[in-house]
């Protein structure tokens, strides 16, 4: 097998990090959060769509844009691990749950959170 392919193999195989992050204003005491089976991916496409002014939260986009990214931090909650049975490949119900307790977790220290559609 060539270099080549081998590596695109490889890349198949690679399971990608899962759990959930966080949004939080330094400006008052909201924050958005979001689950993903892929938190690398979808926490980078998060930045450009923030940084581009094309986030399809509007709320958050707006005061991204008004506060400055200087004053919003984001960092990863949880990471989820993968199941022992390799061909389990959907984990949207423990995302969701994963989704919930931190919800539940942060409503209880008096967060507010960016509301999902205006």
């Amino acid at each position: 097998m060539d270099r080549k392919k081998e590596l695109k193999m490889q890349y198949k195989q690679m399971k990608p990090q899962m759990g959930i992050f966080i949004i939080r204003s330094k400006v008052n005491n909201k924050c958005f959060l979001k689950t993903t089976q892929d938190l690398r991916g979808v926490l980078n496409g998060t930045k450009v769509r923030l940084e581009g002014g094309f986030h399809p939260n509007r709320e958050l986009q707006k005061e991204w844009k008004e506060f400055g990214p200087e004053n919003f931090t984001i960092e990863i909650l949880e990471n989820l691990e993968y199941d022992k049975d390799e061909s389990k490949t959907d984990y949207s119900a423990e995302l969701e749950v994963l989704q919930m307790l931190w919800e539940d977790k942060l409503t209880g220290e008096n967060m507010e959170f960016y509301k999902k559609r205006i």
